[in-house]
């Protein structure tokens, strides 16, 4: 899915709106789907990524497409803003500082692998996000975490740190899936 520059323009506009109608009533505002056009009502999954001065303030989002791109990134900026459970809730005071970036998910595609190193081997840097399943525990980086993390084997160890095992642990029930995103951004 590609969108034009009005189209990633409205879903960052909707995306600022949800927060400021959350500082100003201290929970989600309602969603109507009249807000936008016909085009950003079709199912994706989506993240949405604040910072302040180039700092993580809140990243929050969905995996699967279960409503509209426009919902899912009304509903995600409000979580990224004051739901995150690493953050506090987003102050007044923080809002004109706020970088807000949006990810659209491509659909998960299954990686069947037998082992770690077959993974590693599997994986494009830059390009994959990764979301790592085992029973009721799943982690998932986005593709701009190789940023911060451009050697597989730690983006790896990384990501399953974040699911709450240990770096070393693999098992060959972790379920995989890879996706791509269409990411963009402004400030506020």
């Amino acid at each position: 899915m590609d969108l034009d520059v009005s189209q990633r323009r409205k879903l960052l506009e909707l995306g600022r709106k949800s927060i400021e109608l959350g500082l100003e009533a201290g929970r989600l505002a309602d969603w109507s789907a009249a807000q936008t056009d016909a085009d950003l009502q079709v199912a994706r999954a989506s993240f949405v990524t604040l910072q302040i001065d180039g700092m993580l303030r809140g990243c929050c989002g969905t995996m699967y497409p279960t409503r509209s791109l426009a919902e899912d990134v009304w509903r995600n900026a409000w979580a990224s803003a004051f739901a995150d459970p690493r953050f506090p809730p987003l102050a007044h005071l923080e809002y004109p500082h706020l970088e807000m970036h949006v990810s659209i998910l491509s659909p998960l595609e299954a990686v069947q692998v037998k082992s770690e190193a077959e993974l590693l081997d599997s994986l494009r840097p830059g390009a994959d996000g990764l979301l790592l399943e085992l029973d009721a525990t799943r982690a998932t980086f986005l593709p701009a975490v190789w940023e911060q993390l451009p050697e597989p084997r730690a983006f790896l160890r990384h990501l399953k740190q974040k699911a709450g095992w240990p770096a070393e642990f693999w098992s060959s029930r972790i379920r995989v899936y890879r996706y791509t995103t269409l990411s963009f951004g402004a400030a506020g």
